[in-house]
């Protein structure tokens, strides 16, 4: 199975090929945001607030339960947010409204899991100036976009950048060299940088950093049985599933709690099936909430969900909120 690059955050020397293809991908990418700034292609609005959460590095820094955190926090600011996404790893390519209810092979396993933690409406569709678009005609006053940071397409009035605390920019250079999508200079440019330290030990903020602790809550079964706290597995061996952009992340939380951990590592957006979850030994499996909207149909009896609630200072969200709240005065 793929696995991230020994090279973006270890100590490996960078190939000789990835080495090569780093600047011929970092002019690319600077020609395409040039041709955006200088307007030579047009960015599509709205008409309603965007905000977008992303980050400039390959893979999963966090940005699923802060979007979460963030969708419930304008519900209860009076705004109707609603969610545009990509739906990435799902079947087809058609857009389509997302519920808790959606097949995530179909939808994508983040927005299923979107919207069934918020409710809020979710739009899956490749443009995401589309999706947006679908949004604001279906009665959403703010528009959310996961994972946008890149689509220039989509204009947008804020943008919000997740930072892994443990791994931060890796090695600092571009892909295939790195893991960074753009350079360091174009996540500056954001407008609130949120640093994901995890259960609190997985990096430090630093000066114009938000600290977020993302909190495991109790283990949901999925085949009927009872919620258990996590303390309940304390001492014992579990298998953990994980296929999402950082497994240790979920592993290390695992830990974190006295559960000693048989690691499953697999791809981000895996599409997972019964023979993943044919363990040998019959140790309770904990899998991330994201992989369990995708193997509730066939996971072992003795299965569950760790759901994350990202939890951040309420300075950030007065500072946010405030940001945010002056788009709705500002004049047509």
């Amino acid at each position: 199975m793929p696995r991230t690059p020994r090279h973006w955050y270890g100590d490996a020397p960078v190939p000789l090929v990835a080495r090569a293809l780093e600047p011929v991908y970092g002019a690319v990418t600077a020609l395409r945001r040039a041709m955006y700034s200088r307007k030579l292609l047009r960015a599509r609005h709205p008409g309603v607030p965007v905000v977008v959460v992303g980050n400039i590095t390959a893979g999963g820094t966090g940005k699923t339960p802060f979007t979460v955190a963030l969708v419930r926090r304008l519900g209860e600011a009076g705004w109707t947010p609603g969610v545009a996404t990509r739906g990435y790893g799902r079947e087809g390519r058609e857009a389509l409204w997302v519920d808790g209810e959606s097949s995530a092979a179909i939808a994508g396993d983040e927005p299923v899991l979107i919207a069934r933690r918020t409710g809020a409406r979710v739009r899956v569709d490749a443009d995401r100036a589309a999706a947006a678009k679908a949004l604001a005609a279906a009665g959403c006053d703010i528009v959310v976009c996961d994972d946008g940071l890149q689509h220039y397409r989509l204009a947008r009035d804020l943008e919000i950048e997740i930072i892994d605390g443990h791994r931060r920019y890796g090695n600092g250079r571009l892909l295939p060299a790195g893991p960074l999508r753009e350079d360091v200079e174009r996540a500056a440019r954001c407008d609130f940088h949120v640093l994901n330290v995890g259960d609190g030990t997985q990096g430090e903020a630093g000066f114009g950093e938000w600290p977020m602790r993302v909190t495991a809550g109790d283990a949901m079964p999925l085949q009927g049985r009872r919620p258990r706290p996590l303390a309940a597995f304390a001492g014992q061996r579990v298998h953990a599933v994980a296929g999402i952009g950082d497994p240790e992340r979920f592993f290390r939380t695992l830990r974190a709690r006295g559960i000693a951990v048989v690691p499953h590592a697999f791809p981000d957006h895996h599409v997972f099936r019964a023979e993943d979850l044919a363990f040998t030994s019959p140790l309770p499996v904990l899998m991330t909430e994201k992989d369990a909207v995708k193997c509730a149909a066939f996971a072992p009896d003795n299965s569950y969900a760790v759901p994350v609630d990202a939890e951040l200072p309420e300075a950030f969200w007065a500072a946010l909120l405030d940001r945010i709240e002056r788009f709705r005065r500002r004049p047509e």
